[in-house]
């Protein structure tokens, strides 16, 4: 048996749960969606999907490339279509659900903040309904933001899953509401039918094929396969940086948890280690240093609407609740991040590299 297959095999047993179960996500063609199905898939789960295309031309390279599609029953829809949304639960009957679908882009849900709130806001209270009518889930994880708090920008204040919810800006309100919605149908639905229930509330994630507008390690990327100078917003501004697989890790671990027993259904931050809260300029710094030749930055500021300059994530409950901690730190998010680019860049074996990366993920320690 080769090293690589070994590899495999090691982390599929740290998810043996998932084996054979149904398994719906919502944004499955998005950055965390391909990432979340890959895994399923190397776990030996059914795997569904309900999502529209990549909004992204190299967006829909990604989801190719990684061939995820190839084995799992892909649902082309939009989640604020309840009849669409209802007939792929009718046709795939889930067991486990993970919402990823969104509006995900800050700067974007200004732009069209009545779109932001039908698609974060109706397609999440669509998903509800759909898992109210239609039985058969017993565990649903619903992605929020950490963005959902009523965030006053305190330095010394980290934010725990019981402060106030109330997001600034369109995308946060909306995540907001999702939130309150999710909580809602657990209350008064969800908890005598025994279905599960968690909202997460993950930093911002980074890593190899998030190539959406306005976020800051996918515009250093474009400038560095254009070798021009990149350009940021807002060096200064704090932000809770953490690898994607950090944040699918818990997903899958809660979902997993609640599953098996219902008293770990709630709400819970995932972020980094609190020295892995930097500012955007020090995140900036990393990526060149790992980018290499001669690769810089500068600061731009430009006209744009409100975005907070300092957050920071409470992920107390998390780690008492499940002995969890971050397993990379954000150097090695970043090396992780810079080295899929390069792969891409190279016309690599994008599939190849995800399972690598997992892998390498999984071996620093088990479910």
């Amino acid at each position: 048996m080769g090293e690589r297959q070994g590899a495999v095999e090691d982390m599929v047993n740290g998810l043996d749960f998932y084996k054979d179960k149904s398994v719906l996500v919502t944004g499955h063609t998005g950055f965390k969606g391909t990432w979340l199905c890959k895994i399923l898939e190397l776990a030996g789960a059914k795997v569904s999907g309900y999502a529209l295309p990549s909004p992204t031309e190299d967006g829909a390279k990604v989801f190719t490339q990684s061939k995820v599609a190839a084995d799992m029953y892909s649902a082309v829809g939009d989640i604020r279509n309840f009849a669409s949304l209802k007939r792929t639960f009718l046709e795939v009957r889930p067991e486990i659900v993970f919402h990823l679908a969104a509006q995900p882009i800050v700067r974007e849900s200004y732009k069209n903040p009545l779109d932001t709130y039908a698609t974060n806001v109706m397609g999440t209270v669509n998903l509800l309904e759909c898992v109210r009518t239609i039985k058969g889930v017993k565990s649903l994880v619903n992605v929020t933001t950490d963005k959902v708090y009523d965030n006053n920008e305190q330095q010394d204040k980290a934010y725990g899953e019981t402060d106030p919810l109330d997001g600034y800006d369109p995308y946060a309100n909306s995540k907001s509401c999702s939130e309150l919605a999710t909580h809602s149908y657990q209350r008064c639905f969800f908890k005598d039918a025994g279905v599960a229930v968690s909202t997460v509330r993950a930093g911002n994630v980074i890593g190899g094929g998030d190539f959406a507008a306005d976020r800051i390690l996918p515009d250093c990327i474009r400038a560095a396969y254009k070798q021009q100078v990149i350009t940021v917003r807002h060096p200064l501004s704090i932000r809770p940086y953490q690898h994607v697989l950090e944040a699918l890790h818990v997903y899958l671990l809660l979902a997993q948890k609640q599953y098996e027993n219902y008293q770990y259904a709630g709400y819970y931050n995932v972020g980094p280690a609190d020295n892995d809260c930097v500012n955007t300029g020090q995140l900036v710094n990393l990526f060149c240093q790992y980018w290499g030749g001669g690769q810089s930055w500068q600061s731009l500021s430009t006209e744009g609407p409100h975005e907070a300059k300092f957050l920071r994530l409470d992920c107390t409950k998390l780690k008492t609740t499940f002995n969890w901690k971050p397993r990379w730190h954000l150097d090695e998010a970043v090396a992780q991040t810079v080295a899929w680019a390069k792969v891409y860049q190279q016309q690599g074996n994008i599939a190849q590299c995800m399972e690598q990366q997992i892998d390498e993920f999984w071996q620093t320690g088990g479910m």
